[in-house]
């Protein structure tokens, strides 16, 4: 027994407004124990079966008073135990709140009672002292087999369909709140769509348990004669299924019956619970016009369950049966299906046997009952048959065979259980020779098997190489594919996306080399893979990712929708396919992979629409998001390495964007303010630029935490990176200073004085990052200019002048930048460098900067100083050519720059097919005017140059061309003509030359001209088509480099540089602004966000189900099939039709004879035979034949 006192009750509800709420329940509530009962056993009755040990109560013979163990008269002639006769009333010793330990904060009602308690006390009790809201729909879930699990459909059924619509009408949902079965189920759909519920929606519904007393465990904690307010309720092992109570649930009725551990004491109580609600109003205090609806849901069960059935139908109780369940629901169906239309044929022993056999009603229940309810044995059967079912498993995934595969997890087969990581390398190994995946798969095989035997020494790697040989060519066969292999291939195709996959369970660090990685996981598999039958901790997303491999649509979309993170998830198939595509020869696989892929794109994007509209904050949360399966990616690191346009055009991940260019000030801010505020900083503190209040960001805070907090939640969903006071937030948690934002309360840091917390809110957004760093690139490229032009000195000791000093420390600000860039990317060098090689923007800097050091050495010396101004010259150009990537933020101008890089691609094909045309006129026209010229300066002249000037009209015209004689200063002496003078042209091919100039000008000007203006015409409508998907993408990438950059610009930026390095290096404070974008959540909280997610997709997936259904190719369809079927009954009818005219033309013959023979009379012979049937029917004549 535990007594919950004040001070424990002060400890945990936090101060002296608990201890009085908890003096006031108790005198609310102390009148409790005078009214309510609950039940003894009064009298031992041995059990047989326990050799005298136990009463048939189910409780030992130590455990019984003494006046109960005094009577050995009654229990001499007692044979069986019953509740009424040998149980009595005591006052109840268990009543008051529970509260669960290490589940949450939130409290729950329960009491014991007797099961012969009036329910109207009870009601009362629910309604008045409890403040439960009255119900206006009461539905009474009951059933579950102890034999089997609860089905994976029926599981969606209690989320998607029972708890959504008890939501909307505001219902009590009754079941034995324990954690098993049923219980267990309803009691996560009540969790899961409280986490994705508002505040307002919340309370509407009611989960309510109703147990025996006897069987729930650790109940003597509840046991305290003057109540618990609260008591804490501890439990172990709750991931498994017991029978303790259920954290999900508002309160609990635990019926007594004086038994131990036997079920069944609390059916009577539960029907007249639920006959007097049928009775009561809705509304409030009743004050409805209608009746409260009463209906309960079965949903398989034991036979026994029929007795309860039969009390509810006598009080008029509907039942709604679940077909398909399992158990009694599924002969109840059976026999309403099959045997409620046919009419019983009573038997009679008139008449003889031939008139036809008698239907026994009771005999056909009885077989289907036999059927449903099998015997021990044909139980036994039963479970073996459920241990191949794993196998069958195994047989269907690996013969893409989603339908079974569909029809084992929604029937009992435990997928935790039955993916291991053994079975997951055999559903790899399982992969077609010739496939992609097997290939990428043999690579990374042949890759670690090759690098053990580098990794040997020289003395044994001669000895070693036609062993390891060897192995790889029995590995082909064998496939000898591990968890590493299946990690290569994985990290080939998502790059840097995220970190790889299956280290963990291979024992390896993620920021392990390739080759060190190699040489540990080589050591593994060797010494034993011990990991095998360890399970798959995310088995779904794991199937999932097999079956995107293996591109099989139907099987991943069902993956896909049994696992979690489903934007995330979507996202990640899209790039493994889209990057499978590319190294995919065969032209249909191709193109299938590429319409999978969109297919999942569109499901992210529509799934996140959902979560947008549902609670803009989550969406947020969900963006950026660690995922611990996924690599530690987030869904908009993994919707850029996707190339996932139609996802970043969303509005929720554009608002989040949005919310983050402009950190603390308004969206609405006009660009001039900002300039004014620029080059005026002392307008910042003017009301010229509107900043969100930060009284009005902590209002916002609260009303988020108290919704956390009615949704049971004990932290918030963590702090996004927005603006500069987050962080600081961040800053000072990662600096170890505990605060109540961890247990979740939203606590801001000290705040600093206006003047310096509005110039911070200022310079810290990164659209005034953008505009400082713009404006001072302005500023460098007139710095630039004006040295090429006017100030550049010659080599030392004259030069270089004080401004070409100033701009050499600028260029090296911009290196130190690009640096910092490089650095902080990646977690290792090799992939940091990979990362910011990736961008193209970055290649320019780094071309620019390196032509620019080039320049700057060469202009040091006398010898190479005008060859280093002409690289300086050229490195001008690449400067202001990065201009342009300013352009990418502005809503018109941003398309454009997708145009113009299209466009030089579509140049680079054009100008190979003008080079073929040049080439070809060219060295023909050079051929035919000048029979020998050996100067290569004059050969490229002429073949290249000319030719390429005549299409814009410059050159020689057709008259220069036919008058090939009129040169005056040409020779044909050989020897004159090596040495450099100038030959003469040939006078006999001068018509050839002009027909060729001619197809030539026709060809270029006409025809390869149209081609690239046709070509440029495409590629301009195909981008501004979807200009505003393509310049939401790339507005990304720019948001996310600023946003990391420190406030100042170059050649400023020196000062942040060092005070980044004392910050980070010398100081060790680990940086926060450098990771883009990435909430690393609370277990829990990210398992409520996940939940919140998945309740969203089958919303979704529910509502496009309906769209489809009542599509109109759908209606087509059942209509196709309804005219089908009506077309197949009138065959049949016509049919019938016919053999029954046959048969009535056969009856009326007969008849005929019939009569003719009887006129003639018996003594005369027929005159004729008697007609027979025709042959042409002969089951005519088999079924409805007439034996004379």
């Amino acid at each position: 027994m535990i007594n919950t006192g004040p001070e424990e009750g002060d400890r945990e509800g936090g101060g002296g407004d608990n201890t009085d709420n908890t003096c006031e329940n108790e005198k609310s509530q102390s009148w409790i124990p005078k009214t309510i009962k609950k039940r003894v056993c009064s009298t031992f009755v041995e059990d047989s079966v326990s050799n005298g040990a136990l009463c048939q109560c189910g409780a030992a013979r130590n455990d019984h008073a003494s006046v109960a163990l005094g009577d050995y008269f009654s229990t001499a002639i007692v044979n069986h135990w019953e509740s009424v006769q040998h149980s009595s009333e005591q006052p109840t010793d268990a009543f008051g709140e529970v509260q669960f330990a290490g589940a949450s904060k939130r409290t729950s009602y329960f009491l014991r009672l007797s099961w012969s308690t009036e329910p109207s006390l009870v009601y009362n009790i629910l309604t008045t002292h409890w403040g439960l809201p009255a119900p206006n729909l009461v539905v009474s879930v009951v059933g579950g087999n102890s034999r089997t699990q609860i089905k994976t459909w029926v599981r969606e059924i209690l989320r998607q369909g029972l708890v959504k619509a008890s939501q909307s009408t505001g219902a009590w949902i009754l079941t034995t709140g324990l954690r098993e079965r049923l219980g267990r189920c309803v009691g996560q759909a009540v969790r899961d769509h409280a986490a994705a519920a508002s505040s307002v929606s919340l309370n509407k519904v009611v989960a309510l348990g109703i147990a025996p007393w006897g069987v729930v465990e650790k109940r003597e904690q509840l046991v305290n004669p003057q109540g618990s307010f609260p008591v804490r309720y501890y439990v172990q092992n709750i991931s498994r299924e017991s029978c303790s109570l259920d954290n999900n649930y508002q309160a609990f009725l635990l019926v007594d019956d004086g038994s131990v551990g036997r079920r069944g004491g609390e059916m009577g109580f539960r029907a007249r619970l639920e006959e007097y609600i049928s009775h009561q109003r809705t509304g409030i205090l009743g004050s409805g016009s209608i009746d409260i609806p009463v209906v309960c849901m079965l949903i398989s069960g034991d036979a026994d369950m029929l007795k309860r059935m039969d009390l509810s139908l006598k009080n008029s109780i509907p039942w709604l049966v679940l077909a398909g369940s399992g158990g009694l629901a599924d002969f109840l169906s059976d026999v309403l299906e099959n045997l409620s239309s046919t009419p019983a044929v009573p038997s009679s022993g008139e008449g003889n046997s031939e008139a036809g056999p008698s239907v026994d009603l009771k005999d056909r229940v009885a077989e289907r009952f036999k059927k449903h309810f099998p015997s021990e044995i044909q139980t036994d059967k039963l479970v073996e048959q459920y241990e191949d079912l794993e196998d069958s498993m195994t047989d269907a995934l690996i013969n893409d065979k989603p339908q079974f595969v569909r029809l084992f997890a929604e029937n009992g087969l435990n997928i935790v259980d039955y993916l291991n990581y053994g079975r997951l390398e055999s559903l790899y190994r399982s992969a077609p020779d010739g496939t992609l995946l097997y290939q990428l798969l043999q690579h990374c095989l042949e890759e670690r098997l090759g690098n053990m035997a580098s990794a040997q020494p020289s003395s044994e790697q001669q000895g070693l190489s036609s062993k390891v040989v060897a192995d790889n060519n029995e590995s082909r066969p064998r496939r000898k594919f591990t968890l590493f292999e299946v990690s290569g291939v994985l990290k080939h195709l998502m790059g840097d996306a995220c970190q790889p996959f299956y280290y963990k369970a291979l024992g390896l660090q993620s920021s392990s080399f390739k080759r060190t990685a190699m040489k540990r996981a080589t050591k593994i598999l060797h010494g034993g893979s011990k990991y095998h039958q360890q399970r798959c901790p995310h088995p779904w997303a794991s199937l999932f990712l097999w079956a995107v491999l293996q591109n099989r649509s139907e099987m991943a979309l069902f993956f896909w929708e049994m696992a979690g993170e489903a934007v995330l998830s979507a996202l990640g198939g899209c790039k493994i396919l889209r990057e499978l595509s590319k190294r995919e020869d065969e032209t249909e696989t191709k193109l299938s992979m590429k319409e999978l892929a969109q297919k999942f794109e569109n499901l992210a994007h529509d799934i996140f629409s959902s979560c947008y509209r549902s609670d803009e904050n989550r969406s947020f949360s969900l963006l950026i998001r660690k995922s611990h399966f996924w690599g530690h990616s987030t869904c908009l690191q993994m919707g850029v390495s996707a190339d996932a346009r139609l996802f970043f055009s969303n509005d929720g991940v554009q608002s989040l964007l949005s919310q983050i260019w402009w950190g603390d000030m308004k969206r609405n801010t006009e660009i001039w303010k900002l300039l004014l505020a620029f080059f005026c900083p002392i307008l910042c503190y003017t009301n010229l630029i509107s900043f969100r209040n930060q009284y009005d960001q902590q209002e916002e805070e609260r009303m988020l935490f108290e919704d956390e907090l009615d949704q049971d939640n004990d932290s918030l969903y963590g702090t996004t990176v927005f603006s500069f006071t987050d962080i600081k937030q961040h800053e000072v948690d990662s600096e170890g200073q505990k605060s109540d934002a961890i247990k979740g309360v939203p606590q801001r840091p000290p705040q600093s004085p206006f003047i310096v917390s509005r110039w911070r809110q200022f310079w810290y957004a990164p659209v005034t990052s953008f505009l400082g760093n713009v404006l001072m690139y302005f500023l460098f490229l007139l710095l630039f200019a004006y040295v090429l032009l006017v100030d550049f000195k010659p080599p030392p000791p004259s030069g270089p002048a004080a401004t070409e000093c100033v701009l050499y420390f600028w260029v090296f600000t911009l290196v130190c930048e690009e640096i910092r860039q490089t650095l902080f990317l990646g977690t290792t060098w090799t992939q940091s460098f990979r990362l910011y090689i990736q961008d193209v923007w970055n290649k320019c800097d780094l071309t620019a900067i390196s032509l620019f050091i080039v320049g700057l050495i060469c202009r040091m010396f006398h010898r190479s100083h005008e060859f280093g101004r002409d690289v300086l010259c050229l490195d001008y150009m690449v400067f202001t050519i990065r201009l342009i990537h300013i352009f990418a933020i502005h809503k018109q101008l941003g398309p454009k720059l997708i145009i113009v890089g299209n466009m030089m691609k579509d140049v680079f094909f054009f100008l190979f097919f003008l080079g073929v045309w040049v080439l070809a006129y060219g060295v023909a026209n050079q051929a035919l005017i000048y029979t020998y010229d050996p100067n290569p300066n004059r050969i490229f002249l002429r073949v290249f140059y000319m030719p390429y000037l005549h299409i814009f009209g410059y050159g020689s015209s057709i008259e220069e061309e036919m008058d090939v004689g009129r040169e005056l200063n040409c020779t044909d002496n050989v020897t004159l003509i090596e040495s450099g003078e100038e030959p003469c042209k040939n006078q006999e091919s001068n018509w050839l030359v002009v027909i060729l100039l001619v197809v030539y000008l026709l060809v270029t000007n006409i025809l390869l001209i149209n081609l690239v203006i046709a070509m440029f015409s495409y590629t301009f409508s195909e981008v501004q088509e979807h200009s505003d998907t393509y310049w939401k993408f790339q507005r990304y990438n720019l948001i996310v480099e600023y946003h990391s950059r420190p406030s100042l610009a170059p050649p400023f930026i020196i000062l942040s540089h060092i005070k980044v390095f004392i910050k980070r290096i010398i100081h060790k404070v680990p940086s926060v602004k450098i990771h883009h974008f990435v909430l690393d959540l609370e277990p829990k909280a990210a398992n409520r966000l996940s939940t919140w997610e998945t309740i969203q997709k089958e919303d979704f997936l529910t509502a496009r189900n309906k769209i489809q259904k009542s599509s109109d190719s759908e209606r087509l369809k059942r209509m196709s099939a309804k005219v089908d079927d009506v077309l197949k009954r009138l065959t049949e009818s016509k049919e019938f039709e016919h053999r029954l005219q046959a048969q009535m033309e056969h009856y009326s013959t007969v008849l005929n004879w019939v009569v003719d023979t009887l006129a003639q009379g018996s003594t005369v012979k027929p005159p004729r035979p008697p007609p027979a049937l025709r042959d042409s029917l002969p089951s005519s004549s088999k079924s409805t034949g007439f034996q004379p």
